[in-house]
């Protein structure tokens, strides 16, 4: 029974991280009026936030240092286990890089054991998805290299869609321009992005009114996946429940899905993309 060690950008409820055995989801801080805090996973605190953006709180975020990484792997390795970390995109964050530094460091301090780290290339729920899998397949029976190499094959097919309410908080991350923000928040302009090949949130189309946003979720979702009797979705959100749910109503209408799961895009994804956010993953022939 090997570890699966990931961070809290999978935006998963805390309820799931906590009844996983043999797992942990290292924790990114953020800082908000000077302050630093650690989230605390629950939907409650999501909400706190959400609530502070909309009242014009700026949120930093920081990153999962090595540090924290080898403090997370040492004392699993010092006492026999093996571990399988999947980090946050690394065309997102450095958090990836630095588990690479700090792994590389531990395999030197114990060289009989195996630490594989892999890069998901993924965020908030679509890294939860990827993650749900590996610890199914551990459920399975599958072995460290296994499920490696199994998730290595599939982080390429998770798709990644959604939508925002406020282009705000995109143009203060960079991924539109101050002239596309302004104009589109007048016209009512809602963007669909996705998460491509290099972990990199792109703009893909642009729909006016958030329910043809919503929309134009539902038909990714029509269009691209596959086997949808085998899939569980999974959809976040930036504290807008009731629209999530209201894309999970069309993709269950439209989609014979196993299952639609919701849960709330935490405070670190959150920072950057905002309240109103609304996201769906699922696995495809490719992102």
């Amino acid at each position: 029974m090997y570890w699966i060690i990931t961070e809290t950008t999978i935006d998963m409820p805390k309820a799931y991280v906590d009844s996983q055995p043999n797992f942990l989801a290292l924790n990114m801080g953020y800082t908000m009026d000077g302050v630093s805090y650690k989230p605390d996973g629950t939907d409650e605190n999501s909400r706190a936030i959400y609530q502070a953006m909309r009242e014009g709180k700026v949120i930093t975020t920081a990153q999962v240092n090595s540090e924290e990484w080898k403090e997370a792997f040492r004392p699993l390795l010092a006492q026999g286990d093996d571990v399988l970390a999947i980090a946050f995109s690394s065309g997102l964050s450095g958090t990836c890089q630095a588990a690479c530094v700090a792994a590389a460091e531990l395999r030197e301090e114990y060289p009989q054991r195996r630490l594989i780290v892999i890069d998901s290339l993924c965020a908030s729920a679509g890294e939860g998805l990827l993650v749900d899998y590996a610890l199914r397949n551990r459920e399975k029976g599958m072995t460290l290299e296994e499920n490696a190499a199994w998730v290595e094959a599939h982080v390429q097919k998770l798709c990644h869609w959604f939508t925002v309410d406020d282009l705000m908080f995109l143009l203060r991350g960079g991924r539109v321009s101050a002239v596309s923000a302004y104009l589109g928040t007048l016209i009512k302009i809602k963007p669909v992005l996705h998460v491509d090949k290099e972990g990199h949130l792109i703009p893909r189309a642009k729909v006016q009114g958030r329910r043809k946003s919503l929309r134009a979720l539902a038909d990714k979702v029509k269009e691209n996946i596959v086997k949808p009797e085998d899939q569980v979705v999974f959809i976040s959100h930036g504290d807008c429940e009731h629209e999530a749910q209201a894309l999970a109503d069309m993709i269950r209408a439209e989609v014979p899905v196993r299952d639609v799961r919701l849960s709330y895009i935490g405070p670190i994804i959150g920072a950057h993309s905002g309240p109103g956010t609304v996201a769906v993953f699922f696995l495809g022939d490719a992102r």
